[in-house]
């Protein structure tokens, strides 16, 4: 059997160029709603306010956090503390406006330096199962970073 899942999002255009973005589902448990906006960077942009630019960055960086914590999980590497900086290129290609690569920085912070390796070969196997990236025409690159966490260093 397929299994096949759908993600419902509403926004509501609320003035100028800046709408208000909420999940029916999430809305009654949590009340979470985003403002989001036309970037600054575009006629009539607007300051302060996430743009879907920054929300399909941060959906390429969300989605390898959560698959890293998940393999993480199921191969039992002990870390301390996960992070992504991710950066997206827009850009014309062929006079088209596209979101042509995301650079994706993640830190794992483990206890130990034998740690490392595993570590990275999570962080990869992340990369390759992030079902958002799969989904994207973007060039996805990755700089990795592994630290051990010093305050669980016994001095």
């Amino acid at each position: 059997m397929i299994m096949v899942h759908h993600y419902n999002v509403d926004l509501t255009w609320q003035s100028h160029r800046k709408g208000l973005l909420s999940c029916p589902e999430l809305m009654n448990e949590m009340g979470v709603a985003i403002e989001v906006a036309t970037p600054v960077e575009f006629f009539k942009g607007m300051p302060g306010i996430w743009s879907p630019e920054h929300l399909f960055v941060e959906s390429v960086s969300g989605c390898l956090m959560t698959t890293f914590l998940a393999i993480a999980e199921n191969s039992t590497l002990e870390f301390t503390g996960f992070s992504c900086n991710a950066k997206g290129r827009l850009e014309q290609v062929d006079g088209v406006w596209m979101m042509s690569e995301i650079l994706l920085k993640p830190t794992v912070f483990i206890q130990n330096e034998g740690l490392r390796n595993k570590a990275i070969r999570i962080v990869k196997k992340a990369e390759h199962a992030c079902l958002i990236s799969h989904s994207i025409k973007s060039k996805i690159s990755m700089e990795i970073a592994i630290k051990v966490d010093p305050i669980l260093i016994d001095s």
